[in-house]
């Protein structure tokens, strides 16, 4: 598939691409500084641009099977990145015609967890209120998703660790795994690129976790 990948220079994005390079797969990797972004590859270009300008964008989507992004808030002081940058690569793909879109979310975004406890429960409701500005953004983000005209997936992990990939983690379509308390960033890129053909996931929220 010819992919392209936004906040490629970002945890998830950096496994993205890595991960998509291994399986054989063309990558476009979109970033501002190309000298954060370590992974190299035969079937890898690296296109520099200002995600401030969706005609900036535009080639760098064009002709795509589908585009991956990481893009999303890295503090709390970055609150409202996410659905800033991600209208302007709405913008881009719907220009060129380009459907198949997947975005990290979060984990809070979505519905409570079937059968959650009192410490799910706890822990979930004293994340969201720290990180409230933030879940506001992915809310907005994810508003802005279902209002385009593009096949759009948001994935919702939990708390984030880096770890080696496992291949072990839980989906829920619509709703998020029990107990699902952690995911590593290798194994949320690798739900990522899975979902990319899988239509049951079309616009659809979908929990990761382990």
């Amino acid at each position: 598939m010819k992919l392209t990948v936004f906040g490629a220079t970002g945890g998830i994005g950096r496994e993205i691409v890595r991960q998509a390079l291994e399986a054989g797969h063309e990558v476009t990797a979109v970033v501002r500084d190309p000298a954060r972004l370590p992974v190299t590859g035969e079937r890898l270009k690296v296109f520099r641009a200002d995600l401030g300008d969706p005609a900036a964008v535009r080639p760098a989507v064009a002709g795509r099977d589908a585009v991956l992004s990481g893009l999303g808030a890295r503090r709390r002081a970055d609150a409202g990145v996410a659905t800033r940058l991600t209208r302007t690569v709405l913008d881009a793909m719907e220009a060129e015609g380009v459907r198949r879109l997947l975005v990290v979310s979060a984990a809070p975004v979505g519905p409570e967890p079937e059968g959650a406890g009192l410490l799910d429960r706890a822990v979930r409701g004293a994340v969201s209120a720290v990180l409230k500005d933030v879940y506001t953004d992915l809310r907005a983000m994810e508003a802005e998703l279902a209002r385009s005209a593009t096949d759009w997936t948001a994935v919702r992990p939990p708390r984030l660790q880096d770890k080696p990939l496992t291949g072990r983690y839980r989906t829920v379509i619509g709703g998020f795994p029990p107990k699902g308390r952690f995911a590593g960033r290798a194994d949320v890129a690798h739900a990522m690129l899975a979902m990319t053909e899988d239509a049951g996931t079309v616009k659809q929220g979908v929990g990761v976790a382990y």
